[in-house]
């Protein structure tokens, strides 16, 4: 067992997504380098879990500062 990391995350160009399961805190991070390939992600998952949209990532930094929950309309 080792000491944990303290180097901070450094994250990719893209599009970064959270896919939760209903009801729940925690879910998995998922990247798509474009917006196009995020909309189609979210169109698989909006019926079945709950989409955070964690926002656009350049050069390491975030475009936009606050997540949105993506919420299907019926």
């Amino acid at each position: 067992m080792g000491r944990p990391p303290t180097r901070p995350i450094k994250f990719r160009d893209g599009f970064y997504l959270e896919i939760r399961n209903k009801g729940k805190n925690t879910g998995i991070k998922l990247h798509r380098d474009t917006k196009d390939q995020m909309m189609r992600t979210i169109k698989e998952y909006e019926h079945s879990k709950d989409v955070l949209i964690l926002g656009e990532s350049k050069n390491g930094k975030w475009v936009n500062k606050t997540p949105t929950l993506h919420v299907v309309e019926d």
